[in-house]
C-alpha cells in the first residue's frame, strides 16, 4: 500500500426532490455509497466533510404541490423531515444536510451567479416556450411531456429523458402534452430569458474531462460525448414561481432554472456546515471534491455545474463525479401505484435494523451497470453471508473466549505458521483500503468478506477446542482479527461495528494501527452477543408487503377535509344525436366518459338542434339510477340550466372527457342517486358559473361555464 498522504476531501451526495417519499433505489444511486466512502476518508485519516439536503426548487415540487392543493413550502416543509429521518435511520453520517429554500443558499447562489454574469459568461436569447390553451400556463420542464425524439421513450419530460439521460428542449418533443392537465393543445410563446455560454466554455471543460483519466468510462464517455456532439448556450432561468428570484435588471420576473441552483446547494450547505472552513474545502486548490450522482445527472455534474465554476473562477473543480447507475426492482422498474419496490417510509417499524438493509444494498450500488433488488437475494445475502460467514466468526470466536477463558486473553506462543496468517491478514486489508480509496465499494465489501472466510478457515483448520493451550494462540489471534473486522466493516456496518467493538471492550476511532495486533494478553472482553438473526421466509414476506407501499399523505389528509357531494359528475363529449322512437320531445345521446360509453335520453329537442349538440362537451350525473323514458333506458342525466326563458347546458370545452366535476372542497358520491334526490340538490347560476353552498363547480382545469342564461337559474 502506498505511503499515506492526508488530504481536505468534501464528498457530496445528489440533493434529492422533496415531492415524495424516498425509495431504496434512491439510497443505493448516491446516499449510500457516498455515507461508505466518507465514513472510510474519516478512519483513514482524511479531513472530511460529507455534505448533502434537498433540492426543493422546479416544477418538480411545483406539480406535486398542485397535485395535493397546498403550497410548495408546504409541500417541501413536509417531505423534508421524512427525508431528514430516513437519511438518519439509515445511519447516513451526513456533516450537514441543508436545505435549498434556505436563505444562506439563496445569497450563495445569487452571488455565484453575480460573478458567472460579470465575468461575461450570461447571454440574453429569445426563445420558444410551450404554453398550454387548456390551463393557460407555461409549461417549464416538467410541465410538459412527450416522446423522447433521441431513443422514443413515451414519458419524456421537457428537460430530460430519464431513459436516454439526453437533456432536452421542450420544441423537440414529439406528441407534447400537458403533465398537468394532459391537454395536447400546445403552442409555443417567444421569451427573453438568460443563458449561460457553455459554446465559450467547451475547449476548456474538454481539457479538463480528458485529463480525469482517474474517471469511470461510463462517466467521462458520457461527458466527452456531450462535447462531441457540440455545446449550446443554456437557459438558466424559468417562468415560475417557487425557487430563486433573479437578481439581474429585467428579469426580476423569473427564477433561476433549477439546475442551476440545485448544485450550487452543495456549496451552501458547505457554507451553513462552518461560516470559515468552507473555503478551505471549495477554495484550497489541493482540496478534494467527490460528487455522487445518478446516471441522470451525470451532464449537471460533469458539464453544467463544472462549466458554471469555470465561468465563475473561484471554486475548485470536482476531483472524481462517481456516477451510478439504476437500481430496479425484481425484473421492473420501482413503481409507487403499482405498489413495486422497497420504499423507505416503513422500513425502521418493521423489525431489521438498518445495517440488514446496508449490508445487501451495498450489493446494489449500481457502479458499472444496472442492478436488481430481488426479496430472495436479500435473504439468502444476510443468511449465508452476513451470517453464515462474517457474524460466525465473531461469534464463534468471542464466544470461545469467553467460555473457555472467562472473556480474558490469554498470553500466545506465536508459531510461524500464524505469522504467516497474519501476514495473508495485513495482505488481504491492503487490498480492502486499496478498493474503498478507488471507490469500488462493493469489491471492499468482498474483501471484508473474504478476510472473515479467512478467519473461518484459520479456526476450523486449527481445531481450538482440542488443545486449550494452542488455543490460546488461536483464539488470541483470531480476537484481534475480530477488532480488525469490527474496524473494517464501520463505513458499510456502522451498529454492527460498535456492538463489535463494545463486546471487544475497546474503544479505537480510526485505521491508524488496524494491521496490528492491538489487542493484548489480559485484556478483558465483555459478553458476546449474536449480531443478527436470520431471516425466515415468513418474515420475507410481511416485509415484502409492508414496504411496497407508500402513503399519499396529502391525498389521505385532503379525503379526510373534503365533503362529500352526492352526486357523481363528469365531463362526456357527446358523440351521436338521434330522434327518440317514441317521443317527439326527446333526444338519444351517445357519450363518451372517459372510461366508458352511455346511453342518454335528454329532453332538448325544442331547444337545441342535432348539430349544436353533437361533440359538445357537456357534465353528466353520472351515479343517477338508471331509468326507462319511453320505452328506452337512460344511463344518467345531462345538466343544463334554466332560467324560464332559455335554456343552457353546462360547458366544459377546456376539459378531457372524464374529468372529474365537483364543488371546491367537495369529493363526488358514487353511491346510486334516486332522481328526486338530485333535484333537492340546490344547484344554481351565478356570474355564469354554477354554484352549490356558495362553491363553484368547476373540473381540475376549469369553473363550468353557463353562456345565456340569467343569475338565479336553476341547473337540472
Amino acid at each position: 500500500m502506498a505511503k499515506f498522504k492526508k488530504e481536505k476531501r468534501l464528498i457530496t451526495a445528489a440533493l434529492p426532490y422533496t415531492n415524495n417519499v424516498p425509495h431504496l433505489g434512491n439510497i443505493v444511486g448516491s446516499h449510500l455509497p457516498a455515507d461508505i466512502f466518507a465514513r472510510y476518508c474519516r478512519l483513514i485519516g482524511h479531513e472530511t466533510v460529507f455534505i448533502g439536503g434537498t433540492d426543493e426548487h422546479g416544477t418538480a415540487s411545483e406539480i406535486a404541490a398542485y397535485k395535493y392543493g397546498i403550497t410548495p413550502k408546504e409541500l417541501c416543509d413536509f417531505f423534508y423531515k421524512i427525508h431528514k429521518d430516513i437519511y438518519d435511520w439509515f445511519n447516513l453520517s451526513y456533516d450537514n444536510f441543508s436545505r435549498t429554500s434556505k436563505p444562506i443558499h439563496y445569497q450563495t447562489t445569487k452571488d455565484f451567479l453575480k460573478k458567472v454574469f460579470q465575468n461575461g459568461y450570461i447571454l440574453e436569447k429569445i426563445i420558444r416556450l410551450p404554453f398550454c390553451q387548456s390551463c393557460q400556463r407555461q409549461l417549464s420542464d416538467r410541465y410538459i411531456e412527450g416522446i423522447c425524439p433521441y431513443c422514443g421513450y413515451e414519458k419524456a419530460r421537457g428537460d430530460q429523458c430519464e431513459n436516454c439521460s439526453k437533456v432536452l428542449d421542450p420544441a423537440k418533443l414529439k406528441t407534447p402534452s400537458c403533465a398537468v392537465c394532459h391537454s395536447k393543445d400546445i403552442h409555443f410563446v417567444e421569451k427573453k430569458h438568460l443563458f449561460l455560454n457553455l459554446e465559450k466554455l467547451s475547449p476548456a471543460l474538454e481539457k479538463w474531462i480528458d485529463s480525469n483519466k482517474h474517471w469511470r468510462s461510463q462517466v467521462r464517455s458520457l461527458a466527452l460525448g456531450w462535447i462531441e456532439e457540440g455545446l449550446k448556450p443554456r437557459c438558466i432561468t424559468r417562468n415560475l414561481k417557487w425557487g430563486i428570484p433573479v437578481p439581474f435588471k429585467g428579469y426580476e420576473d423569473l427564477v433561476f432554472y433549477v439546475w442551476v441552483d440545485a448544485p450550487i446547494g452543495y456549496i451552501s450547505s458547505t457554507k451553513e456546515w462552518h461560516a470559515t472552513k468552507w473555503k478551505s474545502f471549495w477554495q484550497n486548490k489541493d482540496a478534494k471534491i467527490y460528487h455522487f450522482i445518478g446516471k441522470d445527472n451525470i451532464p449537471f455534474h460533469t458539464i453544467f455545474f463544472p462549466g458554471m465554476i469555470m465561468a465563475n473562477g473561484k471554486f475548485n473543480l470536482p476531483y472524481n463525479v462517481i456516477g451510478l447507475q439504476y437500481l430496479n426492482y425484481e425484473g421492473g422498474k420501482f413503481s409507487k401505484s403499482q405498489n413495486r419496490g422497497v420504499f423507505c417510509e416503513n422500513l425502521a417499524n418493521e423489525g431489521l435494523e438498518a445495517d440488514y438493509w446496508r449490508f445487501y444494498s451495498v450489493y446494489l450500488i449500481p457502479e458499472t451497470k444496472d442492478t436488481e433488488f430481488y426479496w430472495k437475494e436479500f435473504q439468502e445475502a444476510i443468511n449465508n453471508k452476513l451470517i453464515a460467514n462474517f457474524a460466525n466468526f465473531i461469534n464463534r470466536t468471542l464466544s470461545f473466549l469467553d467460555s473457555k477463558f472467562a472473556g480474558e486473553l490469554p498470553k500466545p506462543k506465536l508459531t510461524a505458521k500464524d505469522k504467516d496468517f497474519w501476514k495473508a491478514v495485513e495482505k488481504q486489508i491492503d487490498l480492502i483500503i486499496s478498493s474503498l480509496e478507488k471507490v469500488e465499494l462493493r469489491q471492499g465489501l468482498g474483501e471484508i468478506l473474504a478476510l472473515s472466510a479467512l478467519g473461518n478457515k484459520y479456526f476450523q483448520e486449527n481445531e481450538p477446542w482440542k488443545d486449550l493451550e494452542r488455543a490460546k494462540t488461536i483464539i488470541y489471534i483470531c480476537a484481534n482479527l475480530c477488532l480488525s473486522l469490527g474496524l473494517l466493516i464501520q463505513p458499510y456496518l456502522p451498529t454492527t461495528s460498535q456492538k463489535i467493538l463494545q463486546m471487544l471492550n475497546i474503544e479505537i476511532k480510526d485505521w491508524k494501527n488496524i494491521k496490528k495486533l492491538n489487542l493484548k494478553a489480559g485484556h478483558q472482553i465483555s459478553k458476546p452477543e449474536l449480531l443478527f438473526h436470520k431471516l425466515e421466509d415468513e418474515q420475507i414476506e410481511e416485509l415484502k408487503a409492508k414496504t411496497s407501499k407508500v402513503t399519499e399523505y396529502f391525498l389521505e389528509k385532503k379525503k379526510a377535509e373534503t365533503k362529500l357531494f352526492p352526486a357523481d359528475l363528469y365531463v362526456a363529449k357527446i358523440l351521436s344525436v338521434a330522434d327518440h322512437p317514441n317521443a317527439d320531445s326527446l333526444y338519444l345521446l351517445q357519450i363518451d366518459l372517459g372510461t366508458e360509453k352511455r346511453q342518454l335520453v335528454a329532453g332538448l329537442k325544442k331547444y337545441f338542434s342535432k348539430e349544436q349538440l353533437l361533440h359538445k362537451k357537456i357534465v353528466v350525473c353520472a351515479n343517477l339510477k338508471p331509468a326507462k323514458i319511453r320505452g328506452i333506458e337512460s344511463k344518467g342525466m345531462l345538466l343544463a340550466a334554466d332560467d324560464g326563458q332559455k335554456v343552457a347546458l353546462l360547458e366544459a370545452e377546456k376539459s378531457e372527457s372524464g374529468a372529474a366535476v365537483s364543488p371546491e372542497g367537495y369529493t363526488n358520491d358514487t353511491k346510486e342517486l334516486a332522481f328526486e334526490d338530485f333535484i333537492k340538490l340546490d344547484l344554481t347560476v351565478a356570474g355564469q358559473k354554477v354554484i352549490y353552498n356558495n362553491y363553484i363547480l368547476k373540473t381540475n382545469l376549469e369553473s363550468i361555464k353557463i353562456i345565456g342564461v340569467k343569475d338565479g337559474a336553476k341547473v337540472r
